[in-house]
């Protein structure tokens, strides 16, 4: 990785002291906040500079802000040299589709006194109403690597004029296979320009890229990716699977909790959770990848604005959700890395607020408790949930109609008479057809504890 410059943290007390422009100013105090983050306090100077920045950190930390308020001062206070219809001055690209809405409404927030325009793409949604609004002129885009490429591809955008470039979330981008994806997008970047690179990690990929894409880089780093926040109070409750869903109902209903980001390991285990909780009349809605993007936004949008409790997601659905003072955290099953632990329990503690992570551990789950704790090099208590009696087998499986007892004969078919004799399958039965109930019967019943499918296929389910 080239040598980068380190920055001294700038400990201004106010935004005034970052020499913003006022109508940034005056749109950051109608958003409540008056002092800075550590990250925002650091890059934001810097950015100003006109400088390349690399960065480490996380959400949670402040830093969409700490390149939106900065990147929107600079495009204000410079007129376009040759701005035309869809030719961005600055383009910013995030992993997900919720990041990249969430990033453009911060764009909206603080630029909302400014003449400046902003958009944001993605996939899962018509491309028509976005190639023609790229028939407008257009300041920042906000962006996924795919949909955007999609747009190149039809000649709806171009990237020539971009003097601004942000790569949020690089770490997660690599994760998710965008590598190609983005040189196909630095290809028909102009070589001047300034470079934003923030990323939770530094792995040998992410030190490639930004060898690559940086000159002489500013380096600033906050809250190291695999130190979990000291604001967040992590507890375990060690429980069977079977347990898991009436226990949650019990720990909202008891704690009176009104905002609960619940995490599950597959797509299917979000559903199933989800419509457990409204049987039990608490509201809940489930987003993962195989909801709409639509269904995806309301889900969220309900969930903040408070409509809803609880929201109960998948890891990659649930990257990037900024959603400010989450109260509590719950890891209905502990995932298989032990990074995305740091990540999940990151919801909340955030920007200086405390917030607590209960996780569910089930036996099967212990040796991924002891890698998560290997991590954080910190044992996380294991709490007894007082007052909480588990349902009886009968309410977790409601009883079954009974089957013919294996052994007995069968009453011979009208119809068979001798062709059949000796059980023999005749020419036209499938093999496999009379095979399948005494398969099905064979099956053991489930015991309290998940079987290993359960714990392994998480990958799958994202």
């Amino acid at each position: 990785m080239q040598t980068s410059t380190p920055v001294q943290p700038n400990h201004a007390l106010t935004f005034e002291a970052l020499h913003l422009a006022a109508p940034i100013l005056r749109a950051i105090h109608d958003a409540g906040y008056d002092k800075p983050t550590p990250i925002q306090a650091q890059a934001i100077p810097l950015v100003l500079q006109g400088g390349d920045l690399l960065a480490g950190a996380q959400t949670g930390t402040g830093k969409t802000a700490g390149f939106t308020l900065p990147i929107l001062h600079l495009l204000s206070q410079a007129t376009s040299k040759t701005q035309t219809k869809g030719r961005p001055r600055c383009l910013m690209l995030t992993p997900t589709r919720e990041l990249a809405a969430q990033i453009e409404e911060s764009v909206k927030t603080y630029g909302k006194y400014l003449p400046l325009t902003s958009m944001v793409v993605f996939g899962g949604v018509n491309i028509n109403p976005q190639i023609n609004r790229l028939g407008k002129t257009i300041d920042i885009l906000v962006a996924t690597p795919g949909r955007l490429l999609d747009l190149a591809n039809q000649k709806a955008i171009d990237l020539s004029g971009v003097e601004i470039l942000v790569l949020d979330e690089a770490d997660r981008m690599l994760d998710m296979g965008f590598i190609h994806d983005i040189k196909k997008v630095l290809a028909q970047l102009p070589k001047q320009r300034q470079n934003l690179l923030f990323s939770a990690t530094f792995s040998d990929e992410i030190k490639r890229l930004a060898d690559q894409l940086l000159t002489k880089p500013g380096f600033i780093e906050v809250a190291r990716r695999n130190t979990a926040s000291e604001l967040v109070e992590q507890t375990v409750h060690l429980v069977k699977q079977a347990h898991k869903s009436a226990l949650v109902s019990y720990l909202i209903k008891q704690n009176a909790w009104e905002q609960v980001l619940i995490f599950t390991r597959t797509k299917h285990g979000a559903n199933r959770l989800a419509e457990r909780l409204i049987k039990d009349g608490i509201p809940a809605a489930a987003i993962h990848g195989n909801k709409s993007q639509g269904a995806r936004t309301k889900a969220l949008a309900d969930f903040k604005d408070g409509k809803i409790p609880v929201l109960v997601a998948t890891d990659i659905a649930a990257r990037g959700l900024d959603i400010d003072q989450l109260p509590q955290v719950v890891n209905f099953e502990l995932p298989n890395v032990p990074e995305d632990y740091v990540h999940r329990i990151g919801r909340t503690g955030r920007a200086g607020s405390s917030g607590a992570a209960i996780s569910l551990v089930d036996f099967e789950e212990t040796k991924y408790l002891k890698d998560i704790e290997k991590l954080i090099k910190r044992e996380i208590p294991k709490v007894h949930v007082e007052g909480f009696e588990p349902p009886t087998k009968q309410e977790v499986e409601p009883p079954r109609p009974p089957r013919p007892a294996q052994g007995k004969p069968r009453k011979p078919m009208p119809a068979q008479g001798k062709s059949n004799h000796g059980n023999k399958p005749n020419a036209t039965s499938a093999p496999n057809s009379s095979a399948r109930p005494n398969a099905n019967q064979a099956k053991p019943k489930p015991t309290g504890f998940a079987s290993k499918a359960n714990h392994h296929n998480g990958q799958r389910g994202k």
